[in-house]
């Protein structure tokens, strides 16, 4: 949703503003710690470990570093944790004050567990440490420490020499500080911190900064941490959303660094380092032969210089061994500093996408399975204005024959801007209209934010100020922002007894007028405050146990996040699944529901730059994410509207959203022939929902990402470590969204010099590591193919669908399934027999394998926890077809569902007959065969989904 300049904010001007004001957001050098550590130029480190006095245990190694310019001490831990990854922590030895952890099972799911970790060889001047079939080499002096995979160099730490580590003092080793401890710590400094303060020259914003009028105070001058973490022998990394930039992270030596904050930026600027509404600090570096991941865990603003170039073996002269080639390898050089908190990184060693993937869910959790509805089409904008307009758009898709799954409703929906209320005018019976919708299996989301309107008289905001829930200024007042009700209060969310209370609060019994069929969303929680520095939250204000808003800022918004998932978890006894969208995000937000990329606009180069976004994404486990069909703000012409469904309708969260000045733009609204193609657009997705339901129970139980880059699945091939416009959902469908105004055709990269990829209109078969072209003419299409955006199934491969789509996805719950079976072509030589006629075997040989999973389960609960789900393979194989069940603990659900047809594509040859088995029994079924295009379509197998089965075509 929009937030305004502060001014227009308070005198609730309507007045939309066309772009963002970038001078209400920081540059580095307006930022006091970004311009210190960024002057901290590469050279030797200033610190050495203490190697002669190594405290050594079975998983761990702990060891003291010291800068040589001031003695001052810090304490360097290295973990081995389980499946190939390192933890390595840097924190003050003897802090006189504690800085900021995020607390265990807030970002990481668990403490993580440990690994074996041995100690290879060890002197003065370094250590060598073994994890797994991965070598950790320490050095002394200078600090720094290289990570080899397979003895081949894949990272390395401080081998710039940019650590860099602020501890915090006192202003005058002659005057106490005058703010109180955290949890009782002496904050009197010791020796060690005097000798810093006499060896550190003062600069300017250490103490207090400014910006615009904004002051910001610390009482405990500076305390920014920061050091460098190089990839030699990678020319590609990715990640550390939120941006609109490219997929492949660009250098910035000419820009400023990537920036992590939290921020409330609409209409955002494209191709810009700025922060936007998350921040996810993990980096991904991939090459043709290996993939590592870095996650730097620190909840404060974060900044990411990168250097791409070509390196110098001897900056990796310790391993010379193992360099091989040329004397030039590919690197590169990132820079990382926060601005408080600890250095608290995970490095992930891979070696392919697939195990960095699993490594990092593992640390932060993957994305629960979300209900059905979840991933099938949803209808918003700001604002539907009562409970006959909402009875309007929710018949007026059944009119036109469209499905949709969710109504939403933005904030004019409540008394005042009151959360947890209703307009008493527009929807007096709110709970009705609910039940209304949800007859026909359908859903509604309101909004409830993370501001609580200043009012006595509001029962929220006097049942958190009561409990004294709500954030302090530094003089222990009650923190007060601007936001959409005017004079606002903020939750603590950092508190687990804030988070308790806000969950209750979602109890139907509590939320007066909602249903169990009402879901959440929430916006503005980064915090956005209107009239507060860059538009957010004061960095000097106070939550639980006195720690500063600057060391909890990034992870406000996923506090927010859990603390409603928990809820709407409750509302339902802990077992129906919820569904809740958060705008703010961190890493571990994955856990708690959907995001999306905030407040974007209705044109050609928003819809291109929503790409990358959600890929991004997806690469750091955010993978219920999506863009605003049609964009935000101002109207979209019917050609940038339609390409957008057509889009959206292969990304992972498909829903439209306006602001509420635009012009009304519900699917049938579109001109005929526009009209036509989105709501074919809308209907594939309901096509394709058991292929997309069963991705994201492969993201749960993997990791992967569901939309993903084509390097994820082709990680050799170099051609596709930039490719942006063009994506997989899951491994098997190729998507080419059109993001330009007036394209008829538009080329596409087919990867995989040994693959075959069938397109899903016409069933033509394509050979990989070609570009094709592809007709996509919009404007005057004579059939709905022309029209389409390319999507390719790659061969191998079987997708399961459904043909018959009804009103809402849940109504379509026991149709029957279509099964395409796209073949690849590896010859079939093992069923090779010389009692058989070679024109038999020719015609066998001809014939390609494939295979594919189904997952099913209530759509709903939590139950598949328990095991009560279905889960097949198919397997197509020296022409049979079979299925079987690969539920870990056999099958615990049944199933009304039935297989009704198959397809099968990149058959070379007629059958003369198709057979059914099925135990005991055999029959024959009817089919036709496309000689042209190769298609057999073989008709009613009539087999449910929970039976084994062979179909055997002859």
């Amino acid at each position: 949703m929009i937030t305004r300049a502060p001014i227009a904010v308070i005198i609730f001007c309507a007045v939309i503003i066309q772009a963002v004001d970038k001078s209400n957001f920081k540059t580095c050098s307006q930022s006091g710690f970004c311009k210190r550590q960024r002057d901290h130029k590469p050279a030797e480190s200033q610190y050495r470990a203490l190697l002669d006095a190594v405290e050594i245990g079975p998983s761990a190694i702990k060891v003291h570093l010291v800068n040589k310019q001031n003695s001052a001490k810090l304490l360097l831990e290295v973990f081995a944790l389980q499946d190939n990854t390192v933890r390595v922590k840097i924190n003050d030895l003897e802090p006189n004050k504690l800085r900021y952890e995020i607390p265990v099972g807030d970002v990481l799911v668990q403490e993580p567990q440990q690994a074996s970790l041995q100690v290879h060889s060890k002197d003065s001047s370094h250590m060598k440490l073994k994890v797994q079939d991965n070598t950790v080499i320490l050095y002394a002096s200078p600090f720094h420490m290289d990570f080899l995979s397979s003895d081949t160099p894949v990272m390395s730490l401080n081998s710039q020499g940019l650590l860099k580590y602020e501890q915090y003092r006192s202003k005058s080793k002659n005057e106490a500080a005058e703010d109180k401890p955290v949890d009782g710590v002496d904050e009197n400094p010791g020796e060690e911190q005097e000798k810093e303060e006499e060896n550190t020259a003062e600069e300017p914003d250490m103490w207090e900064e400014t910006f615009k009028t904004h002051q910001d105070s610390k009482p405990y001058g500076p305390s920014s941490v920061g050091m460098d973490i190089s990839f030699p022998g990678f020319e590609f990394v990715y990640g550390i959303p939120e941006h609109a930039d490219d997929l492949a992270l660009k250098s910035t030596k000419d820009t400023d660094p990537y920036r992590l904050y939290n921020l409330d930026v609409f209409e955002y600027e494209l191709n810009n380092p700025m922060a936007l509404y998350g921040s996810v600090p993990y980096m991904i570096a991939h090459n043709e032969e290996k993939s590592v991941g870095v996650f730097w865990q620190n909840a404060a603003e974060t900044w990411i210089d990168i250097r791409s170039n070509t390196a110098d073996r001897g900056m990796f002269s310790k391993l010379v061994d193992f360099v091989k080639g040329d004397d030039k390898i590919p690197q590169v050089d990132t820079h990382w500093f926060s601005e408080s908190g600890i250095i608290d990184m995970f490095i992930m060693l891979g070696p392919q996408p697939k195990d960095v993937f699993r490594q990092y869910g593992l640390l932060t959790g993957t994305t629960p399975l979300p209900p059905l509805f979840a991933l099938a089409y949803h209808q918003c904008r700001w604002n539907y204005n009562d409970e006959h307009d909402v009875a309007s758009v929710d018949a007026g898709f059944d009119e036109h024959d469209i499905p949709v799954d969710v109504i939403w409703l933005d904030i004019e929906h409540t008394d005042g801007r009151r959360y947890f209320t209703w307009d008493a005018h527009k929807f007096p019976h709110s709970d009705e209209m609910i039940r209304n919708v949800s007859a026909k299996g359908r859903k509604m989301v309101t909004i409830v934010d993370p501001h609580i309107k200043k009012d006595s008289n509001y029962f929220i905001c006097q049942q958190f100020q009561d409990r004294d829930l709500f954030i302090k200024n530094k003089d222990d007042s009650i923190y007060d922002g601007w936001c959409w009700p005017g004079s606002s209060y903020y939750p603590d969310f950092t508190d687990p007894k804030v988070r308790e209370f806000w969950a209750s609060k979602f109890h139907t019994d509590e939320y007066k007028g909602s249903t169990n069929d009402l879901h959440i969303w929430n916006d503005m929680n980064e915090p956005s405050v209107f009239n507060g520095p860059e538009v957010t939250m004061h960095k000097d204000a106070k939550h639980m146990n006195g720690w500063e808003h600057r060391d909890v800022h990034n992870v406000y918004g996923l506090y927010v996040h859990r603390a409603t998932y928990e809820g709407i978890k409750l509302r339902g006894g802990n077992n129906h699944r919820p569904f809740v969208l958060s705008r703010a995000f961190y890493a571990g937000s994955q856990r708690y529901g959907a995001v999306w990329t905030g407040d974007n606009k209705a044109d050609w180069t928003h819809l291109k730059i929503s790409m990358p976004m959600l890929l991004t994404l997806n690469l750091v486990g955010l993978t219920q994410s999506g863009a605003d069909v049609g964009g935000f703000f101002t109207n979209p012409e019917p050609e940038l509207l339609t390409r957008w469904y057509q889009a959206a309708s292969y990304q992972p969260f498909f829903r439209a959203h306006a602001h509420l000045d635009t012009r009304r733009r519900e699917p049938w609204l579109q001109p005929p022939d526009h009209k036509q193609v989105t709501r074919e657009a809308i209907r594939t997705r309901y096509r394709l929902l058991p292929y997309w339901y069963t991705v994201f129970q492969e993201n749960e139980a993997t990791g992967m990402p569901v939309m993903r880059p084509l390097w994820v699945e082709f990680p050799k091939e170099k051609e596709t470590f930039r490719i942006e416009d063009t994506f997989m959902i899951g491994s098997s469908l190729l998507v080419r969204p059109v993001t330009d105004a007036g394209m008829t055709s538009v080329s596409v990269y087919l990867p995989g010099q040994d693959q075959v990829w069938y397109d899903r209109d016409t069933w033509q078969m394509k050979n990989g590591g070609q570009q094709v072209l592809v007709n996509v003419n919009l404007q005057k299409a004579k059939n709905m193919l022309s029209s389409q955006i390319p999507v390719f199934q790659r061969g191998g491969s079987i997708i399961p669908q459904k043909t018959r789509i009804r009103r809402s996805s849940i109504l379509m719950a026991d149709d029957p399934y279509t099964l395409i079976v796209a073949l690849d072509k590896k010859n079939a030589l093992s069923s090779f027999s010389w009692k058989t006629d070679f024109l038999s075997f020719i015609s066998k040989r001809q014939q390609g394998h494939a295979k594919g999973d189904l997952y099913e389960d209530d759509y709903y609960s939590f139950r598949y926890k328990n095991g009560q789900y279905i889960k097949r393979r198919f397997t197509f194989a020296n022409s049979k077809l079979s299925s079987s069940d690969i539920h870990s603990g056999g099958i615990s659900m049944k199933s009304n569902a039935w297989i009704e047809r198959v397809i099968v594509v990149g058959y070379a040859q007629h059958p003369s007959s198709v057979g059914l088995s099925t135990g005991s029994k055999q029959s024959d079924l009817s089919f036709d065969y496309d000689s042209e295009r190769r298609v057999l379509t073989i008709r009613k197998p009539g087999i449910n989904i929970n039976e084994d089965f062979t179909i055997t075509v002859q």
